[in-house]
């Protein structure tokens, strides 16, 4: 080992350092997450901030702390990207100042979404800086000339030195900039490679003090691990101020834009995206494109309705029952909770005196996406008893509500604004909660049936 240099440990979960390995984390309890990198023994940011506090404490640079009524929050203070279904996620618009980050598998869609984002903002009189450390300045043109034609003031700089890019960004002071990714980002002070722990957390560490301090929305490139997650240390995510994941199927046309965090609005809204020639095209009715192609007279497909944030989603439930040949039943669950759906049939098997205990049983949510919601339960064990019985659900009808252990139907949030998204599809039964039925008013040209328990559930649909 060079002279100067030392080795330390980092937890890649929170970012812990330690001087010696440990099998579990002392700060986050993890196991088997401390690796060991090469750190040099004075960093030349220790030595700037000990500058800071030695000019604060000589009185040459004061901090002035400011009250609550002195701040003022301005409308202006937030930039549309262009896309609806984007400002949504990100709570109207892109703040001045924030950090966000953005995660997703290899070629989901990332790169190419960000860049149509910093067209729309060019084209909209802002200053956009687009730094790439993955790929050539060919290769971004090859992949601007798809999208569109781009005009304004869009910049484009392949590096991946960050103290480059630091003096770059302080020159020209963009409104916005773009980092493909922050893992591709390295620091020479640093002796650990692009990527690791050290790197990441360090290269975050500057951008988020340029954004601070210079006004900048700064978006990042996140690679994910294997487990779904943005790769480096969990204090990525704890630095940032909004964490965006881009989900779905490459093979498939639609992705799904998913906020895990964020500082400046909801975390519970999504955005809908359709991956074309193009390039990204939002989808501003996810509903119509869920329920494409629903097969007729079917047994085990019901219509579910429910909340991401504030837009109603409805979307196809679909159950296969079948009896099992080996002597255990499987069990098997795509876009929705493995665990909820045994607990449901557990309470069918209970409840209801329905043997299910000798048969597969494999549920399934249309369209790729992943729902946890209570609502949707009482729309799986409908599903079920259908493929059970072998009884179709009348295709018009659209089914939401929470089930308990007891069997019972409870109530769930914004019934009324669910069954007014369903009648402006075209449905004309929903099925809810009787608590839900009593509380809210009667929409006009839609059957209201209200349930109490899923033995009144299964008795009214199948």
């Amino acid at each position: 080992m060079a002279k100067g240099k030392e080795t330390a440990f980092f937890c890649k979960e929170c970012g812990y350092e330690s001087s010696k390995w440990m099998g579990q984390c002392p700060a986050c309890k993890q196991w088997n997450t401390m690796v060991e990198e090469p750190v040099a023994k004075s960093l030349p940011s220790m030595k700037a901030s000990a500058k800071k506090a030695s000019a604060f404490s000589s009185g040459r640079s004061k901090a002035v702390p400011s009250l609550l009524s002195e701040i003022s929050v301005d409308e202006q203070d937030r930039m549309g990207t262009g896309f609806g279904e984007l400002d949504r996620v990100l709570g109207s618009g892109v703040v001045a100042g924030s950090l966000v980050l953005v995660g997703g598998d290899p070629g989901i869609g990332k790169s190419t979404l960000l860049l149509q984002v910093c067209r729309n903002l060019a084209a909209d009189g802002k200053q956009v800086l687009y730094i790439s450390g993955e790929e050539s300045l060919k290769q971004i043109k090859l992949r601007a000339d798809r999208i569109g034609t781009v005009r304004g003031e869009l910049r484009f700089l392949c590096e991946t030195d960050l103290e480059i890019v630091q003096g770059v960004i302080q020159e020209r002071k963009p409104d916005v900039v773009v980092i493909d990714s922050i893992q591709t980002m390295y620091r020479e002070d640093i002796s650990s490679a692009p990527g690791s722990v050290s790197q990441v957390r360090e290269s975050t560490n500057v951008l988020m003090q340029l954004a601070k301090g210079l006004g900048i929305a700064i978006f990042l490139v996140g690679h994910v691990t294997k487990e779904g997650v943005v790769a480096g240390p969990r204090v990525l995510e704890h630095m940032v101020d909004t964490v965006l994941y881009f989900e779905g199927e490459r093979t498939a046309a639609y992705r799904i834009l998913r906020g895990v965090k964020n500082r400046f609005g909801s975390t519970n809204e999504i955005g809908v995206f359709e991956m074309r020639e193009e390039g990204l095209c939002e989808v501003e009715n996810p509903s119509e494109f869920l329920l494409s192609g629903r097969p007729e007279d079917a047994s085990g497909a019901v219509v579910a309705c429910l909340m991401e944030g504030t837009r109603s989603i409805l979307l196809e439930v679909q159950a296969l029952v079948t009896e099992s040949n080996f002597g255990m039943a499987r069990r098997t669950a795509a876009g929705a909770d493995y665990n909820r759906i045994n607990l449901l049939m557990a309470v069918l098997e209970k409840r209801c005196r329905y043997d299910l205990g000798r048969f597969d049983a494999y549920v399934n949510v249309a369209g790729g996406l992943k729902m946890n919601e209570p609502a949707m339960d009482l729309a799986i064990i409908l599903a079920l008893i259908s493929s059970y019985k072998d009884k179709p659900v009348d295709p018009s009808t659209v089914i939401f509500g929470e089930v308990g252990l007891a069997g019972e139907v409870r109530a769930v949030s914004m019934a009324e604004q669910r069954v007014r998204e369903a009648r402006k599809l075209g449905f004309t039964t929903c099925v809810l909660p009787k608590l839900c039925l009593a509380k809210m008013k009667a929409v006009e040209g839609i059957r209201l049936i209200g349930v109490a328990n899923v033995r009144e559930a299964i008795g009214a649909v199948v």
